[in-house]
């Protein structure tokens, strides 16, 4: 089956048997290792893609199902190498440890601030429900979202 989609900007089209997910597409056959894939289940959030717009779990997602999407992964956010406002807090904030669900992390915060660039904390809490840090950096997960939302508002 042949779909077509723009991932990061670019355009692509594939030929899949159909059964491969869209975390298989992205990091198997597009070589883009950025989005992770921790549990296989959903349950952690580490593959975290945008598409069209919607944040979507990626080893749930059928490739075929995003035949025409728009798809955004870690890789695309930044803008060449100008790191996007939530990695430079990410970084700021030392809110990178293992980094292995960073990814993920940071497009969820790029959710949650694209509806509200200053969230409390609960509203940080519950965009991140999904989200899991093995590591349990969450404090400084909380404070680098925060400190996103100013730098995004301070750069509007």
């Amino acid at each position: 089956m042949q779909i077509t989609f723009k991932l990061n900007k670019k355009n692509y089209s594939l030929d899949l048997q159909g059964h491969e997910t869209l975390l298989e597409v992205i990091r198997n056959l597009l070589g883009l290792t950025g989005t992770k894939e921790a549990c296989g289940e959903g349950e952690c959030g580490a593959c975290t893609v945008f598409a069209n717009g919607k944040t979507v779990l990626s080893c749930l997602t059928l490739a075929c199902d995003c035949d025409g999407y728009d798809i955004l992964t870690i890789e695309g956010l930044s803008d060449g190498q100008t790191l996007h406002p939530i990695q430079e807090a990410f970084l700021e904030k030392g809110a990178v440890q293992c980094g292995f669900c960073m990814s993920g992390m940071i497009l969820a915060a790029k959710n949650i601030l694209d509806q509200n660039p200053l969230p409390n904390l609960e509203e940080i809490k519950k965009g991140l429900d999904g989200n899991l840090c093995r590591c349990a950096g969450y404090p400084k997960i909380f404070d680098a979202i925060e400190e996103a939302g100013k730098k995004i508002i301070k750069a509007k």
